[in-house]
This record gives C-alpha cells, structure tokens and sequence, in this order.
C-alpha cells in the first residue's frame, strides 16, 4: 500500500483550516495585540497541521506519537488563548465559536488517532516497515 500524503489526512486538513481560521480572527484584534496575544495565538495555531506533518514524515511510530502530542498541546494552547481573548474582551464571544468548534474537531481526532496508534504499537515495532509504511496505514483509519 502506497504511504498517505500528510496533505492526505483528515486531521491535518481540519488543523490547516483552524490556522486559516485563527489568522481570520486575529485580524479583527487589535494593532495593539499584534505582537502580543495576536502573534502567540497564531504561532501555536501554525504549530498543530505543522507537527502533524513532520510526525508524519517521521519514519517511526514513536516520533509521529511525539509530533500528534506535540500538536495536541499547542490545540490546548489555542483553545485557552482564545478563552483569553473573548475574556480580555479583544473579540465577541460569537467571533471565537467556528475556532473553536475546529479546535475540539482537532483535539478529539489527535486523541483517537494517537490512540490507535499507540495500540497498533507492538504490533508494527517502532520502527515503520518498508514503503507500505503502516504508521500511514492506522492514520488513514481514524481521521
């Protein structure tokens, strides 16, 4: 079986529109936040589709475990950045719901993902076996 793309993955095609989303939102911010709030909340926005990716591309089940945690943390860090947001009154709590909505969309497909993965662990070994690269196979399964 042929590897899956990342750009293939469910999971990475909803975290890049929650990105796209965040960029949106942040642009009604403002200029005062540029630089502050504004730029972290993109950063780890920017960080999830991006450590999918790399987890991904990685050539073993343990990385791409570490690279889907890593990716959960920052969708944690956005849903409090926008709870922030909304708190300190810099958007409308409506502004925030579609963001939102993607972030836990993402969190809970990381968790099942990861899940699976780490099930399918011992049987496939750390390492992924040849082109059919099953680390690709089990993503497909639960995006």
């Amino acid at each position: 079986m042929k590897p899956t793309h990342f750009r293939d993955l469910d999971v990475w095609q909803v975290a890049m529109s929650l990105a796209k989303a965040v960029y949106v939102l942040t642009a009604e911010m403002p200029t005062s936040e540029r630089y502050g709030l504004s730029s972290q909340l993109q950063r780890a926005a920017v960080s999830v589709p991006s450590n999918i990716a790399e987890g991904n591309a990685r050539g073993s089940l343990r990385e791409y475990l570490r690279f889907l945690s890593i990716a959960s943390g920052s969708v944690a860090e956005v849903q409090t950045q926008l709870l922030l947001i909304v708190d300190l009154g810099l958007v409308a709590e409506d502004a925030v719901e579609s963001a939102m909505a993607l972030a836990e969309r993402v969190s809970q497909m990381l968790y099942r993902m990861k899940q699976s993965l780490r099930s399918n662990l011992d049987d496939a070994g750390s390492r992924v076996p040849g082109s059919g690269s099953r680390i690709r196979e089990v993503s497909e399964e639960y995006v």
